[in-house]
C-alpha cells in the first residue's frame, strides 16, 4: 500500500499522479480533479487564492489517506493540493484512489475529498472583477 501527501505552490500534474498508482494489482483508478472555475454566487471569477496551515494541512490530509488505506480495501492514495494564486482552469486538488476493484476506488476517492473540504486547514479566496471574498473562515 502507497500513500503520497503533497501541498505544493507548483502547479499539479494529473499525469505524474496516474503513474505514482500504476501497479499490476490495481483494476480501477477513480480520480478527483478540482479545476477552477470562472463563475461563483452568478459572479465572474478572476482567480482563486489559495492559503494553508502547511504543517497542520500536511498532518490532516496524510490522516485522511490513512484512514482511507485503512477503511476502504485500496491500494493507493494520492492526495495533493495547491496553495498560491490559481487561474481560471487550473487544478488545486487532484485525489486519486487505486484499488482491485472500482467500489472501494470511488468509495475512498469520495471520502477523501469530502473530509478534506471539512477537516484541512485551507483556505479559498475568491476574486472577482470588483472585488473578492474568502469562501471559508478567514485564516
Amino acid at each position: 500500500m502507497m500513500k503520497h501527501i503533497e501541498l505544493s505552490e507548483e502547479t499539479l500534474d494529473l499525469a505524474k499522479c496516474m503513474a505514482m498508482v500504476e501497479d499490476e494489482y490495481v483494476g480501477g483508478v477513480v480520480t478527483f480533479v478540482g479545476t477552477v472555475r470562472n463563475h461563483s454566487q452568478g459572479q465572474s471569477v478572476v482567480r482563486l487564492e489559495f492559503e494553508a496551515y502547511a504543517k497542520m494541512a500536511i498532518s490532516e490530509m496524510d490522516k485522511i489517506a490513512t484512514k482511507a488505506l485503512e477503511q476502504f480495501e485500496i491500494e493507493h492514495i494520492i492526495i495533493h493540493h495547491r496553495v498560491g494564486s490559481l487561474a481560471i482552469k487550473e487544478i488545486p486538488v487532484i485525489i486519486v484512489a487505486a484499488a482491485a476493484h472500482r467500489k472501494a476506488a470511488f468509495q475512498a476517492c469520495e471520502y477523501a475529498i469530502d473530509t478534506l473540504k471539512e477537516t484541512v486547514p485551507i483556505w479559498k479566496k475568491e476574486y472577482f472583477e470588483n472585488g473578492s471574498h474568502w469562501v471559508s473562515a478567514h485564516p
